[in-house]
């Protein structure tokens, strides 16, 4: 069986919680179930603040095998309006978060 795996490149994450939209919908979870989960940090700085979005994988995700196996992206992804997320074979994951400038990995 191959495995799958998921690169954000936090750097270019807006915060837009697109992700977690598409994925409650796809999968038909609650409103409190995530496949995909925003969380925002905000760091002082001597000139304001600077604010970090940080998408995080949970329990409840599961690459929306179902998706790919039809050739199809995984919604969380396709749906990502900085297109930050990539979802692939463990072996082309790894090789997409070299280019990445704040790489985040999730192996399934």
């Amino acid at each position: 069986m191959k495995k799958y795996g998921m690169l954000i490149d936090v750097y270019y994450c807006s915060g837009c919680h697109s992700c977690e939209v598409a994925c409650q919908q796809e999968n038909h979870y609650a409103a409190e179930q995530f496949g995909i989960q925003i969380t925002e940090h905000i760091i002082p700085k001597k000139q304001g603040v600077t604010i970090d979005y940080v998408p995080y994988v949970t329990d409840w995700c599961h690459l929306c095998l179902g998706r790919l196996k039809e050739g199809r992206r995984p919604s969380c992804a396709k749906h990502c309006m900085s297109q930050c997320m990539y979802v692939g074979p463990i072996d082309q994951v790894v090789e997409e978060a070299k280019n990445a400038r704040k790489p985040m990995l999730y192996f399934k």
